[in-house]
This record gives structure tokens, sequence and C-alpha cells, in this order.
């Protein structure tokens, strides 16, 4: 995928924080638990929008003398907090709120308390349907145009990606219109049937999903962090540059490794031809470096392990 793009990640951010405080006045006025939930999930995607910006800007910092590889990998790190907050803070949070709501209601069954007016929370809950939606228009308009590129499906771009920013917004924005639609539900619900149990399950649902999103946004960030290889088509074209050089007698399988959507580092172990000397194995690892690096610019650092078929000569290269 191309870079990391900021404006599907600020629009999310401005969209939920301006949700969460509707979400909260909604809660105060009617007494729901379940646009109490919602709230909670608009504040805590703010805040994870928020930490991926921050992801993005620490990941673009480079190598120095603690760290070589430079910081790529912070923004994986900070798409696995993103992705615990979500199950800690909106999935639990959530699902503890309903299911004290629930058990508060069958407590009182008999003499339950009538709800409240319901008006502001459905136009609350409307107005953040369309809010969330443009929201996530946005991010898909941006993760589709790099996925047609490729010719990917939906799942196996997501699978492929390197940028969990990418689709870490687009599950967020996804279960914040699937929780919208449930606390919708919970409410009229409520409304119709005058008991608020059915309030306090729709905070659960709304738990539920949110924490089987975290755990898909988990799992995706967790094979970035422990560190992927590039894309096959990535390592076949870099295997194929190393073998059609004029000088090079036989090439192992390049070893790749992401250290940021866009820093990929690439290990070489290239025997060359007979009777090369050592400066000019020297010039063919430079021009290999280079047609590499033409090809691919997300390649940062190259080490090539360099031998000759009559004689041993190692040495490595580093961007």
């Amino acid at each position: 995928m191309a870079g990391t793009e900021k404006g599907p990640i600020y629009a999310a951010v401005a969209a939920n924080i301006a949700i969460a405080i509707a979400k909260f006045v909604g809660s105060f006025i009617s007494g729901s638990a379940a646009m109490l939930s919602e709230g909670i999930h608009s504040l805590v995607d703010s805040g994870n929008g928020l930490l991926l910006l921050y992801g993005i800007q620490r990941s673009k910092i480079g190598p120095d003398e603690e760290h070589p590889m430079g910081h790529g990998k912070e923004l994986y790190f900070w798409s696995l907090v993103v992705a615990i907050l979500i199950f800690a803070l909106g999935g639990g949070v959530s699902f503890i709120e309903g299911y004290n709501h629930v058990m508060e209601s069958l407590s009182h069954e008999g003499h339950l308390e009538k709800p409240g007016d319901p008006t502001l929370n459905y136009i609350i809950l409307v107005l953040a349907m369309i809010f969330e939606g443009a929201a996530l228009f946005f991010a898909l308009r941006s993760f589709n145009k790099e996925r047609r590129k490729r010719k990917f499906g939906f799942w196996e771009a997501i699978r492929k990606s390197k940028d969990p920013s990418r689709f870490a917004v687009i599950f967020e924005d996804t279960a914040a219109l699937l929780g919208l639609m449930v606390a919708m539900a919970g409410v009229w619900l409520t409304d119709y049937t005058g008991n608020p149990i059915y309030d306090g399950i729709a905070s659960i649902v709304i738990g539920v999903i949110l924490a089987v999103i975290a755990v898909i946004l988990a799992s995706e960030t967790k094979a970035l962090l422990i560190g992927e290889s590039a894309l096959p088509e990535v390592r076949l074209g870099i295997e194929k540059i190393v073998e059609e050089d004029e000088e090079v007698f036989n090439a192992k399988p390049p070893i790749t490794m992401h250290f940021g959507p866009d820093d990929l580092f690439v290990a070489l172990d290239v025997e060359f031809k007979d009777n090369l000397k050592s400066d000019e194995i020297e010039e063919v690892v430079r021009r290999i470096e280079n047609n590499i690096r033409e090809k691919y610019p997300i390649v940062k650092k190259i080490y090539v392990e360099a031998q000759a078929v009559t004689k041993l000569t190692k040495g490595g290269a580093n961007a």
C-alpha cells in the first residue's frame, strides 16, 4: 500500500468528538444506557484517532544510536494500543454498563420508572449515523483506491496491508455504525414497551461488537508488530532483479521485513561469478541495490552477504 494518509483519520476524530458530546447530552437527559455506551464508544474512538496520528508521526523518526532501524514500528505499537483500548474501554465499559442496567431493570420489575422522552436520542442517533457514514465513506474511498490498484479483494487487502492506520479507521467506523443501529433499536424497544431492559441489552450488544472488532484489529496488528515480510510479488520482483544481473551466479530468495508501511528491510545472500575481485563485487552490489530501490522505493535498508564461486568475500551495504 502507498504512504499513510491522515485525512480519513482527521475526519474520524472530528466526527467522533462532536458525536460523543451529543450522545452524552442525550444520555444525561433520557437516562439511556445504550446512549451512554455510544458516548463512551465515540470518546474512545476520538482518543484512538489521536493515538494513530501520534504513531504515524513517531514512525517517521529516522535511525539513531539506540534505534538503528528507525522508529517505523511505533505505528504498529500504537495501533495495538488502540485495539486494547477499544476492547477494554469501549467494549468492557459498554458491556458492564449494559449488564448493570439489565440487572437493575429485573430487580425493579413491576414498578419500573417510565423512560424519558427518546426524541432527542433519535435525533442524535440519526445525525451520528450521517457523520459516521461520511467518515467511513472517506476511509473506504482511500483504502479502495489502493486496493483496486493491486486488484485485491477487500479482506485480502486487509490481510496484506502493512499500514494498520488504514484499516483501523475502517474497523472503528464500521463498529460505530453497527453500534448506532443497535442503540437505535434499544431506544425504540424501550420506548415502545416501556421496559428499560432493552436499553441495557443494546448496551451489552454494543460491547460485544466492539470486543470483536478489537480482537480482529489486534490480530492484524500483532502480525505486523512481530515482523511481516514484503508482499509475495515484491519478494519475487527483488529476487528477479538480483538473478538477472549478469555478474550473479546464484542467489537465495531474499529475506524481507517491514519496519513500517513504507520502510522495508532486505537481506540478500548472493553468489557471484568466478574470478570477480572484491572491488568488482562491491560495484555489482551497488548496482543491484540501486536497481532494487529504483523499482521499490519502500526499500530503505539492504544488507548483502556476497561471495564469489572460488573465493569468499563478505560485505554489507546498509542504507
